[in-house]
């Protein structure tokens, strides 16, 4: 038996020493975390050591269970029985007494730290999860009442294939047929605010100074000059809503280029730790970092917990929608990783190596560009306004060309800066990655 009991405490002391030097270990790489040239190596190597480490730890309950501590007591005489009371009826007590009972015996029984405890739980309230309910899309409605049956015969066809594409990989949540009749609607309504356009400056003379519309003269000629109206905005609205689902998919792309270097790295550390693949999406989802990765990894778990699809067809879904290439490649490479029973761990710290350097490429790009078009914007918004303004004022006063009053200069100076500004601001946002 005392031999039982010596192995037990050796056993216990050889689980207590490993412990002691997995965090020995774990200190030694957190004390030269910063020196290192290779952070992610480092962190595989923690993941690996918190591993082990919990391992060790559970055997501790099982040893301890099996150690008894047994103390002979002291032999005493036999107690002597008492002699039984006849047992009087207690007093009642007061609501005062019983208070005041309950609070002595609060005070006696916990500690000021659960009072603590209790008083932050009591103040605590319980987050009610409200339902999102969305409300339908009003315009979508009327437009799939009125070009439904248009908008199926174009989808058949080949002249609208790649904006359906794009718009299958953006998060608009709309079908391709609704898309296109809203397009077909927004064309309509163009047309109709086009020709009350056309009407007003063909009919009316516009002026900055009262009487601001005065009735114009000389239609034949008028005519000629205005009637391009009724074509620019509908050829226009047609082209910006058939090109916006490209224009979403270029921006969702690039916020998903964004995130998918840093949130690759965490991949890394969680599979290191041995967890079920799937485990790792519902993971990088919880932590609310990735905004733009989270609808993607949302959609990889719905495949498989609503449509009941395995892990590699569910990836290999979501490849085909992501509108992200490096996203797309990161599905695939998974997908086979875990079809060839890789390791993932060094799959993911391999794939966050590479996305990190293409990261840092991208951004000197972008440093460099922006240099250039700030020589570009000093150049176009701030020394050619001020140029071409003495210009006009000096054709005004020599009377060789169109006179144009201070008035009228002033403006179109203005409209012709706010214009080119906006128009910089979108070639900037459009160039830029998401931040």
């Amino acid at each position: 038996m005392m031999q039982q009991k010596n192995d037990l405490f050796l056993e216990i002391k050889k689980v207590i020493s490993k412990e002691r030097k997995i965090i020995s270990e774990m200190e030694s790489f957190l004390r030269n975390f910063g020196e290192t040239g290779n952070e992610i190596s480092v962190r595989s190597q923690i993941n690996y050591l918190k591993f082990y480490m919990n391992h060790e730890t559970e055997k501790l309950p099982l040893l301890m269970k099996k150690v008894f501590l047994k103390k002979v007591l002291p032999k005493s005489e036999p107690a002597k029985i008492a002699d039984k009371k006849i047992a009087t009826p207690k007093k009642k007590k007061s609501l005062r007494e019983r208070i005041e009972e309950k609070k002595h015996l609060r005070e006696l029984d916990i500690s000021d730290l659960e009072k603590s405890i209790m008083r932050r739980i009591g103040k605590r309230k319980e987050k009610k999860v409200k339902g999102k309910t969305k409300k339908p899309n009003i315009y979508a409605g009327i437009s799939s009442r009125l070009f439904s049956d248009v908008s199926r015969a174009l989808v058949s066809g080949k002249s609208f294939g790649g904006m359906i594409k794009d718009l299958l990989r953006t998060n608009m949540q709309l079908i391709p047929t609704v898309y296109i009749s809203m397009i077909l609607f927004s064309t309509l309504i163009s047309i109709g605010v086009a020709v009350l356009i056309f009407l007003l400056v063909f009919f009316f003379n516009i002026s900055p100074s009262p009487p601001f519309l005065t009735f114009a003269t000389g239609l034949a000629s008028r005519f000629l000059e205005t009637f391009w109206i009724l074509f620019i905005i509908p050829i226009g609205t047609f082209l910006f809503a058939y090109l916006y689902p490209t224009f979403e998919k270029k921006s969702l792309e690039a916020g998903i280029d964004q995130e998918l270097p840093f949130a690759t790295i965490n991949m890394s550390a969680i599979a290191g730790s041995r967890i079920e693949p799937t485990n790792i999406f519902g993971i990088i989802i919880a932590t609310g970092q990735y905004p733009n990765l989270k609808t993607q990894f949302t959609k990889v778990l719905n495949e498989i917990n609503v449509y009941g699809h395995d892990l590699v067809t569910a990836l290999r879904s979501a490849a085909f929608s992501s509108p992200s290439k490096k996203l797309s490649d990161l599905y695939n490479g998974l997908a086979t990783n875990i079809t060839s029973g890789g390791d993932l761990a060094e799959f993911f710290e391999k794939r966050s190596q590479t996305l990190l350097l293409d990261y840092r490429l991208q951004r000197e790009r972008s440093t460099r560009s922006a240099e250039t078009f700030i020589d570009i914007y000093i150049s176009v918004v701030i020394a050619a306004p001020m140029i071409l303004m003495l210009l006009l004022v000096m054709i005004q006063i020599s009377g060789l060309g169109i006179s144009l009053s201070p008035t009228m200069i002033s403006l179109a100076m203005i409209t012709g800066v706010a214009v080119i500004n906006f128009a910089f601001l979108m070639f900037l946002r459009l160039r830029q990655p998401g931040q």
